[in-house]
């Protein structure tokens, strides 16, 4: 690779974006950086601190959390302030709250500041929400990742329980329909398709044409 880009996949829980940015980051031997686990790490610290709804001292809790992103064997791991948090930011629970937790502008401030120091070297493959919008609205590629609400809850079911836990479909799919309506009506940073960005529907697209899809993307990216 003769130019270190940066690469973002913003779209909706369910839809693709972390296991295809994993794939792409591995394949060009960039870092993967997976944003929504820097929200889930704030929102797990404010839950257990009882800090729901308490926006200030939430703002505050963040600016003293010391957030690491590591990417080993395939897999995200995250420490806060020294302490490995990987596991428990993917409960329920946290899904739950998220959005809520992200909708704060204050919040939003602090973690982008973070992930625009990660990212300005380029060589990076960053995925959340917000990244080809304001994390780096001048990405060298952005790709928008969706899919139907049906397959998205089926997805993330499955991961519930791959993990243990067993959530109903259902149950899944008003916690995602919720998120959805939090993270594209909030006025901070908002879930939104940036116009230069590329629509990619996965629904009934598999992860390696996605996958390839992107690369090809990079490859157009790199010439210019």
């Amino acid at each position: 690779m003769s130019k270190k880009l940066i690469i973002a996949i913003d779209g909706p829980a369910g839809s693709g974006k972390s296991t295809s940015a994993k794939l792409v980051a591995q394949k060009l031997k960039y870092l993967y950086i997976d944003t929504g686990a820097m929200y889930r790490a704030v929102t797990l610290f404010a839950l257990r601190n009882n800090l729901m709804g308490q926006n200030q001292l939430i703002s505050e809790l963040t600016k003293n959390l010391d957030i690491v992103l590591e990417f080993i064997d395939g897999e995200t791991k995250i420490t806060v302030n020294g302490e490995d948090v990987s596991n428990e930011i993917r409960s329920f629970e946290v899904n739950s709250n998220v959005s809520e937790i992200s909708a704060i502008a204050d919040v939003r401030k602090i973690l982008v500041k973070k992930q625009q120091e990660m990212g300005k070297n380029g060589g990076v493959v960053m995925e959340g929400r917000d990244i080809g919008t304001v994390v780096f609205p001048n990405a060298d590629v952005k790709i928008f990742l969706t899919a139907g609400i049906d397959e998205r809850a089926q997805r993330r079911a499955l991961e519930f329980s791959e993990k243990g836990t067993n959530i109903p479909v259902e149950k899944v799919k008003e916690n995602l329909k919720n998120r959805d309506f939090i993270d594209s009506h909030r006025s901070s940073s908002p879930l939104t398709k940036s116009p230069d960005s590329i629509l990619v529907d996965t629904s009934n697209t598999t992860i390696d044409q996605q996958v390839e899809l992107i690369i090809a993307e990079v490859k157009k990216a790199e010439t210019k």
